[in-house]
């Protein structure tokens, strides 16, 4: 996912907790320099940092504020070391039981807001209620720690009371969670969305809290002045006790946040920045042909892959081959890409990952070989590309995205050059090219690629695919033609036109009124809950308990019981109308939008009698990585779906972002934030110890 833009991905201390295969801990993997708080401070002499605009600093709204809310102005139970690995902050422990369903979290008894007032586990249990509640709209439940709550998700929709939600404080100091399926918890405790909030100071001023006024918080600074959409000024929180035996902050007193200038370099000259991103080719090279600049430039590498992504068209193809999708692969050169557009502000890669990711030496490319690229273009009917027809190759609009048309080009070219295959570049705007990127199937779609890009939104085991397994993202979408063009009527039509044609028809409002009316849903609700039973029996036992037989989840049988329950106590015909219509959709499958579908009993039967045993194995890998709680384990499944889209030409990487950052001298503890939103985040640990 690309910086700044906002898609649901969900552990562990996969990457964070700790130390990647090899001994290399995130720092050193991404350049990172650790911060050694000492007391040599040059006292007021603030530091100024460019940040992207910040409007409110409401942690449950995924926007540019978790840069200052996740770590420097609200702590929660974990939360990123100096050199990125996820450890105690508020919290001093956890246990875990019930196979990876049940978390429960010990406080520390000394951790304090910035009135004095001691940091309790009611106050994480308000939060988290808060984001998840009804009445929060605005919220991104999904970018916090009640994503993986049981019955959250029902309690945001209104159908489960807040008493049903899987969060108990046990005492002030204790506070527990229950998760609706295993899933190592620690990954998200470090987000902004699962960050601690002042009760008192909502209840009173529920619009406005995060003003300086008003503001109460909990981490090591606090705000001084905060314009929203302007420039922001923190302080040293007096009153933060950090975490006993962690680095929890540096020694810098004042920080300014002033919005992000178009002229960073410039600023930063004229002495307006300290730290000053190095975003385009001109600045990067007048930099590096400036004597004292050169030594202040910094490069960080970037949680983001930029590659060819396969673009899951139901138009017949030669893309259909898998010599023709691996012909393609092999036959891109990166590094001319990376030089000539990118003017070497990246670095090529074949992987989803870098030197130093945990999965990189895990995976197996199809590497550059024209040689070989043109004999499998031949093997498969088109020598030298005679008659193949012309491609598509999306592209977000110039508008958004500066480099995607540039390296579609890019990738024409050598497409071109080595095997003779012409392509059309189709430029896209963002949300159109979200869908043909994220989402499922889509009716516009011609055979192709897309220059898609994968951007963890945060140190998660689901992270370490760097999105590779975006094909995977919406169930039935990989696969032979014959059984994609079975499962797009699902997403191109309102309703599955086939499960209208056995089960009723739910835009009728005169459907599900009478009892006569669900004979055939009754009829496909037994035929499936039986055939997926058996299904899932004969799966294997370490899938069965990750992502099947979660105890504690209903059953399809259990769903269905009260679907019909409800639709017996509904009392007028539009209630039973509604009744109906949910238990269809239970069955049925119908599009959701944006090139998405749910897709019900009927159809996931029918995917479980036709899909290969190697997609079976790709979702069930996917599925497993979501639920694991070891690392290793985790490391290994993100490899297995790394190589099953890069040996089958799903997925072409092309290479991996970098920042680069000129840094005033002195100032040391500077991080880049590696995931979403870019800019430079955990800002609680920068020191200066040069001149005032």
């Amino acid at each position: 996912m690309k910086k700044g833009i906002t898609k649901v991905v969900a552990v562990s201390a996969a990457i964070g907790a700790a130390v990647v295969p090899g001994g290399t801990s995130w720092a050193s993997q991404h350049g990172v320099k650790s911060s050694n708080a000492t007391s040599s401070y040059v006292p007021n002499v603030p530091i100024a940092v460019a940040a992207p605009y910040i409007q409110t600093l409401d942690p449950s709204d995924w926007a540019a504020q978790i840069l200052v809310d996740q770590g420097t102005l609200m702590e929660g139970l974990y939360g990123y070391s100096p050199t990125g690995q996820v450890v105690p902050k508020i919290a001093t422990h956890y246990a875990v039981s019930d196979g990876g369903l049940v978390w429960t979290f010990y406080l520390r008894h000394n951790a304090k807001w910035s009135n004095g007032a001691p940091v309790t586990a009611q106050d994480f249990y308000y939060s988290w209620m808060r984001t998840a509640s009804p009445k929060n709209s605005s919220d991104a439940m999904w970018a916090s720690v009640m994503n993986y709550v049981s019955q959250s998700y029902a309690y945001h929709d209104g159908s489960a009371p807040a008493s049903a939600v899987g969060v108990k404080v046990i005492n002030p100091y204790e506070i527990q969670l229950r998760l609706s399926a295993p899933h190592n918890i620690l990954g998200e405790m470090p987000i902004a969305g699962s960050m601690p909030l002042y009760p008192p100071s909502l209840e009173a001023h529920p619009t406005n809290w995060y003003l300086p006024k008003y503001f109460v918080g909990d981490g090591p600074y606090i705000l001084k002045s905060f314009v929203p959409s302007g420039e922001m000024t923190i302080v040293r929180n007096p009153d933060y006790v950090g975490a006993s035996g962690e680095e929890n902050v540096g020694n810098i007193q004042e920080m300014n946040l002033v919005p992000q200038s178009s002229v960073p370099v410039e600023d930063y000259l004229a002495g307006k920045l300290d730290i000053a991103d190095v975003a385009t080719p001109s600045d990067y090279k007048y930099v590096l042909d400036h004597p004292s600049l050169k030594s202040q430039l910094h490069v960080q590498t970037d949680n983001q892959v930029e590659y060819l992504q396969w673009d899951k068209s139901t138009e017949s193809s030669p893309l259909e081959s898998l010599d023709v999708r691996q012909a393609i692969a092999m036959a891109i050169d990166r590094q001319p890409i990376v030089n000539s557009v990118l003017a070497g502000m990246a670095g090529a890669t074949n992987v989803f990952g870098f030197k130093g990711w945990p999965t990189y030496s895990l995976q197996h490319p199809l590497t550059y070989n024209v040689t070989k690229a043109r004999q499998l273009l031949a093997k498969a009917g088109y020598p030298g590309g005679k008659g193949f027809p012309t491609i598509e190759i999306y592209a977000e609009v110039a508008s958004v995205s500066p480099n995607s048309i540039p390296i579609a080009e890019a990738v024409a070219a050598e497409l071109k050059q080595n095997l003779g295959i012409n392509t059309q570049i189709t430029p896209e705007n963002a949300t159109l090219f979200g869908d043909i990127t994220y989402a499922g199937l889509n009716s516009f779609v011609k055979p192709g690629y897309v220059i898609g890009g994968g951007t963890p939104n945060w140190n998660d085991v689901t992270s370490l695919p760097i999105e590779s397994n975006q094909d995977l993202f919406n169930y039935g979408t990989v696969g032979p033609l014959s059984f994609r063009q079975h499962i797009a009527p699902a997403f191109y039509n309102a309703y599955n036109p086939s499960d209208v044609a056995l089960m009723g028809n739910p835009t009728d409002a005169s459907e599900g009124t009478k009892p006569a009316d669900w004979v055939p849903l009754e009829k496909a609700a037994k035929a499936d809950i039986a055939y997926l039973n058996a299904w899932d029996a004969k799966q294997p036992l370490a899938y069965r308990q990750l992502y099947l037989d979660v105890p504690g989840t209903e059953t399809n049988q259990q769903l269905w019981d009260g679907l019909v329950q409800a639709w017996h106590q509904a009392k007028t015909p539009a209630a039973l109308h509604t009744a109906w219509v949910n238990a269809w959709k239970f069955l049925g499958s119908y599009s959701i939008g944006n090139g998405g579908a749910n897709l019900g009993l009927n159809e996931k039967v029918w995917i479980k009698e036709h899909e290969t045993q190697a997609i079976h194995n790709v979702w069930m890998w996917n599925h497993e990585l979501a639920g694991t709680v070891n690392q290793q384990q985790g490391v290994r499944l993100a490899a297995k779906l790394d190589n099953y889209m890069l040996q089958n030409g799903y997925g072409i990487p092309l290479y991996y972002y970098e920042t680069f950052l000129l840094e005033k001298p002195g100032l040391t503890g500077v991080q880049a934030n590696p995931w979403s939103w870019g800019a430079v985040f955990q800002m609680q640990y920068l020191n200066y110890n040069g001149q005032a």
